[in-house]
């Protein structure tokens, strides 16, 4: 738990005027401070590796592995790590995946420069934090069910999302470290759990789920 000290923070996310933004924010807060920045996963990777800091900022929407391999990646680093995202992504599925791939909390880019510092504050003493603003569609997925994409495993929701955003199965095995072989498995149980018949049709399920922008 961290007291009466800074929090320490590494900030993930591709885009350097995003990230200055983030940067002048928390660097007027005088009990955060801004340790490192990161552009990709593999670079959060080994500047979490080199910091250890408090607690990981990181936006979703990355080139290379993307978020969710990175927190995998991190939370294999260090089961302790605390994992903030940061996401343009508001949809429930990619809060959910995101909650169960390691992230501590979870704020979207609609949210106020206050409610920034308050979830990360809040994530830094080991609680987690959820936006307000995606709490109703949770409660709502919780009890309605009708989440196509829950019938997914983690590896396969992730292999879903890299096809859906157009990356070729080598690409794919690269990214996520596996085989192309083992791509081409996930991806033909993924078409047949979700009743899909082709590649359009994949998209457009990740388009109208929220997993990625149209």
């Amino acid at each position: 738990m961290v007291q009466n000290r800074q929090i320490s923070v590494l900030l993930v996310d591709d885009h350097p005027v995003v990230r200055d933004g983030y940067r002048r924010l928390l660097e007027n807060t005088s009990d955060i401070r801004v340790v490192a920045e990161a552009d990709d996963g593999e670079e959060a990777i080994a500047h979490y590796a080199a910091h250890n800091p408090d607690v990981v900022v990181l936006d979703m929407s990355m080139p290379g592995i993307g978020g969710l391999e990175t927190i995998r990646r991190i939370k294999k680093l260090d089961p302790k790590a605390r994992v903030l995202v940061f996401s343009m992504h508001d949809s429930k599925v990619m809060v959910t995946r995101s909650i169960e791939t390691g992230a501590a909390g979870y704020l979207t880019k609609q949210s106020g420069a206050g409610q920034m510092v308050e979830a990360i504050k809040q994530v830094a003493t080991g609680k987690p934090y959820l936006d307000q603003a995606v709490v109703p569609d949770m409660v709502q997925a919780q009890f309605s069910g009708n989440d196509p994409l829950a019938k997914l495993s983690k590896r396969e929701f992730q292999v879903f999302r890299n096809l859906a955003e157009g990356k070729p199965v080598v690409e794919i095995a690269e990214l996520l470290t596996i085989s192309p072989k083992t791509v081409g498995v996930h991806q033909t149980h993924i078409m047949k759990k979700l009743d899909l018949r082709n590649g359009a049709e994949l998209t457009r399920l990740a388009i109208r789920s929220g997993v990625i922008q149209p």
